[in-house]
């Protein structure tokens, strides 16, 4: 029995002929246009990727920075 992935059941979803197709065998006449998706979708990927990392230094520096401002303020008054 084959294992249907989840990518199968969202082209089952979109169009329950292409699904039918696919299963069968037949490729789609529109191959270059599904690998310039594929492709738009994993640059997408990794931009999301990127920009978490960005996200997560930038807590770590001002979480740093609040550190060292609390500290620096605690010194003066002491």
């Amino acid at each position: 029995m084959k294992i249907i992935r989840s990518s199968e059941i969202g082209s089952y979803l979109y169009c329950k002929r292409a699904w039918w197709y696919a299963r069968k065998g037949k490729t789609s006449e529109n191959q270059a246009e599904m690998k310039a998706g594929t492709e738009m979708h994993e640059q997408h990927g990794r931009q999301v990727v990127t920009s978490n990392l960005t996200r997560t230094l930038a807590v770590v520096f001002l979480l740093i920075a609040l550190v060292m401002m609390v500290s620096y303020c605690t010194a003066q008054i002491l």
